[in-house]
């Protein structure tokens, strides 16, 4: 079963012809195809393709900066709130 909206096709399936035919499913997933899974005409699960992750740039320091052992931290917040009773009362639905 396939049904469409906007510009966007998406399939949808019932459990037993799923297991009969993963393999099938699966390739289209691969294609990009979101897959609906149905029990007893209720959505129950979507299978959908796996987005690449993006890759980790690790690069150099800038020319001149300092090493991040060196970096200054900012000064603390003179707070007239104990941080620990509030995270307590939002806990405990105080708040």
């Amino acid at each position: 079963m396939t049904s469409s909206s906007h510009n966007k096709t998406m399939k949808q399936v019932r459990t037993a012809e799923l297991k009969s035919r993963l393999s099938e499913y699966l390739r289209a997933v691969r294609h990009g195809e979101t897959i609906t899974v149905l029990d007893r005409d209720t959505p129950v699960a979507q299978i959908v393709p796996v987005r690449e992750r993006a890759s980790l740039r690790i690069r150099k320091p800038a020319p001149g900066s300092l090493p991040p052992n060196r970096v200054a931290l900012p000064k603390a917040l003179a707070l007239k709130i104990d941080v620990v009773d509030l995270l307590l009362e939002e806990r405990q639905g105080r708040r």
